[in-house]
């Protein structure tokens, strides 16, 4: 894919001992992605949040039963700075947020790298639809100003940056997009199939999106809804098809995150995925019950910036 691209790019770089290639994204491209970070940290810090950094080398990360790390000298480099920002909720941090390099194993293709960055946010005292309303206003004013439009171009379809998001649940968008119902799909081990192949790209047509209420076994580390305990409080953000951001009311029960945690290592075992250390501090967090109500995002930027410049391939934003 990057080789069919490179004419559209405005330099190659040759590595004198590989003789390898290297295609260096467009100079406007890599200035509006730097002017969307900007912005974007400008409205974080108008609002009393505090920018950190967190470890990228890590004993552990959350053993989620899909996402496998990249080994790096006895540890793994991040998927995600979560833990290690729920440690610094935990001691009293109430808005942070962090633009950082994230990694994982054999992500390929269009809108996927190994390396990418993240833009990752937390809020404590605020549940996840108010957080929902906090990332419409970020994305949305962030994007009118570095494109000084209302709208967006992407791939062909124009997104309005002014009109309500449209908010649906995954049931309601399996009863929409799917020839059976969510339950259905979950029993039959074809969830994610479906996901990917019948609903995502409808998600996001004109007008961001918001697909809420994920099957209670797709919590990871969200909390149950009170409402209607089968269903997490999570929700994805789309634009055009592109999924942009995941987000939790954070799970904040202790015990009940260390029991879903021994959970997923064992579907690890099972499939033969690396075991990975212990995250000593966020452990030490759950054992306390310090961790306070809050939500967070983890929004993927790479994506973002490659909607804003209408790019066909993530390779055009990021070198």
């Amino acid at each position: 894919m990057l080789l069919t691209m490179a004419q559209d790019f405005t330099s190659a770089v040759p590595d004198q001992t590989s003789g390898t290639v290297f295609y260096v994204p467009p100079q406007g491209n890599l200035q509006q992605r730097a002017m969307l970070k900007k912005l974007m940290r400008e409205f974080f810090d108008e609002r009393g949040f505090l920018e950190v950094d967190t470890p990228v080398r890590i004993a552990g990360p959350a053993p989620e039963e899909y996402i496998d790390c990249i080994e790096a000298a006895g540890k793994f480099l991040r998927p995600s700075p979560e833990l290690e920002m729920k440690v610094l909720l935990a001691a009293g941090f109430p808005k942070i947020y962090q633009f950082g390099p994230c990694f994982r194993a054999d992500e390929h293709g269009w809108k996927h790298r190994e390396e990418f960055t993240m833009l990752e946010y937390y809020i404590t005292g605020c549940n996840y639809r108010e957080l929902m309303q906090f990332t419409t206003d970020m994305i949305c004013s962030s994007l009118r100003k570095v494109l000084q439009a209302n709208t967006l171009d992407f791939h062909g379809r124009c997104v309005d940056l002014t009109a309500p998001p449209e908010i649906i649940t995954v049931a309601e968008a399996f009863e929409r997009y799917c020839p059976m119902s969510m339950i259905e799909a979950d029993q039959q081990d074809c969830f994610d199939e479906l996901m990917v192949t019948a609903i995502e790209p409808q998600l996001g047509r004109g007008r961001l999106t918001y697909l809420t209420n994920y099957p209670a076994n797709r919590a990871s580390l969200a909390q149950l809804s009170a409402a209607d305990p089968t269903v997490a409080e999570r929700w994805e953000l789309y634009i055009e098809g592109v999924e942009l951001a995941n987000a939790y009311g954070e799970l904040t029960n202790g015990a009940e995150q260390l029991e879903r945690f021994e959970k997923s290592r064992e579907f690890r075992r099972q499939r033969g995925a690396a075991e990975y250390g212990e995250p000593a501090a966020f452990n030490d967090v759950l054992r306390r019950n310090a961790l306070p109500v809050c939500s967070g995002c983890a929004l993927g930027f790479d994506r973002l910036a490659m909607i804003a410049v209408n790019a066909s391939d993530i390779s055009e934003v990021l070198f």
